[in-house]
């Protein structure tokens, strides 16, 4: 299939102002027809996610307060990208400022878009081993409790709908495949 066919291609932009963390936009295009529409959308940083993994197999994770759905959410160790930093650099960082623990060795897994519809999100995923303890650094407005989960117990919270963040279970299924040998890790 020609892609070409199927590019939209910008017109005019505008920066929807008011907005501090993300940046929301509204674009004019002219569509594959010819004819005009508008697309309105998010961009953002970008974000890694870590699955910290101990040596006895285990998986550090987070319990966090989600304010726009107004609930507490089992998740991965994640966050965004500042200005000029590198994701490895970004999962290092929130690693540390999460958990407290350090890796030794790093493992990037992959990456993926999860709102292509809305933002120009990218989700970086690191694989954290030879995990050491030591003191968190959280923001002073983040507050989390850390527990521990083997992957067939992270399945099941899936499974009962405990999980549903979303790039938390993706994370999941892409360890799972690279532990079985079947994914090999991107570069």
């Amino acid at each position: 299939m020609d892609r070409d066919a199927l590019t939209e291609t910008c017109l005019a932009a505008y920066v929807i102002p008011g907005t501090r963390f993300l940046d929301v936009r509204r674009d004019t295009v002219c569509l594959p027809s010819g004819r005009e529409g508008e697309r309105e959308y998010i961009v953002h940083p970008g974000a890694v996610l870590v699955l910290p993994l101990l040596d006895d197999g285990r998986l550090v994770l987070e319990r966090q307060f989600r304010y726009p759905l107004k609930q507490v959410f089992i998740e991965l160790p994640a966050g965004k990208i500042d200005p000029q930093e590198a994701p490895l650099v970004t999962g290092q960082r929130e690693l540390l400022e999460e958990t407290g623990y350090q890796a030794a060795e790093w493992i990037r897994l992959g990456a993926f878009h999860p709102c292509i519809g809305y933002s120009d999100e990218i989700i970086h995923i690191y694989l954290a081993r030879g995990l050491q303890a030591g003191q968190h650094k959280r923001d002073s407005d983040e507050a989390l409790v850390l527990f521990e989960a083997g992957l067939d117990d992270c399945f099941a919270m899936v499974q009962r709908g405990e999980i549903t963040d979303g790039k938390t279970i993706v994370a999941l299924y892409w360890l799972e495949k690279y532990l079985q040998g079947l994914w090999l890790p991107q570069t």
